[in-house]
């Protein structure tokens, strides 16, 4: 293991509404030694209040993803994209040469919690665009399931950048293996649970980076849910 990004470690923003860990640097939290791994640049843990949400704000030139743990999450943008996700859901969207959008929680009683995936693309000016698939549990359950990549399969989602992004939701006493091709960078992020990889325990919001593993072997001590980056060195 190259790194580790431990959950309490991790940049911290609390507006009342919404309460959100940054792995990267990010808004007004800065930290020159964590401004990305490889391609991906922002992994924010945001949980979001009941009837509370960002307002519509740009973006431009970056793949943005969306992939909800509890709750459900309102988005609308300028391409005329209204939709909810859901857990099991991950949402798609390419800002390109510019779009506007919103994220709300869509509920008035419970709160929304789920990751904000930002992937920096192959190359600037692309045209906006937008996806979203739900895969069920049992595509999800105990197996590296492609849910996104530059070439997608079995219906995962398209990003304009080399990286294969799997999740799985590992149950408790489970192992799960995966080789690389050689060079490849890797990040897990352990959504929920506890897992045990390269003889080190990484609890939730914990976070593991490898440049050039050859194999890398998760156990989970607990049922997990785990995203794994797959990256262009």
């Amino acid at each position: 293991m190259q790194f580790t990004r431990l959950s309490q470690e991790r940049g911290l923003a609390d507006f009342g509404w919404l309460k959100s860990r940054h792995t990267f640097s990010f808004g007004d939290y800065y930290d020159p030694q964590h401004m990305g791994f490889g391609p991906l640049r922002v992994i924010n843990e945001d949980r979001v209040a009941p009837g509370k949400g960002f307002g519509a704000h740009p973006h431009r030139d970056m793949e943005i993803l969306s992939w909800v743990l509890d709750g459900t999450l309102e988005h609308k943008d300028s391409m005329g994209t209204g939709a909810r996700i859901r857990p099991g859901e991950l949402q798609r969207m390419s800002a390109g040469t510019g779009v506007v959008h919103s994220e709300f929680n869509a509920s008035a009683t419970d709160p929304v919690h789920f990751l904000q995936i930002w992937i920096m693309p192959e190359r600037n000016g692309l045209e906006p665009g937008y996806e979203q698939r739900r895969f069920e549990p049992a595509d999800l359950a105990d197996q590296w399931r492609l849910i996104a990549s530059r070439t997608p399969r079995d219906g995962a989602l398209k990003i304009h950048q080399d990286v294969n992004l799997y999740a799985t939701r590992l149950g408790a006493s489970h192992e799960l293996t995966f080789v690389p091709a050689a060079g490849r960078k890797l990040w897990l992020q352990v959504a929920r649970g506890s897992v045990e990889v390269d003889g080190r325990t990484l609890d939730a919001g914990d976070a593991g980076a490898w440049s050039g593993a050859e194999r890398l072997t998760v156990l989970a001590h607990e049922d997990a849910e785990l995203l794994l980056f797959d990256m262009t060195p």
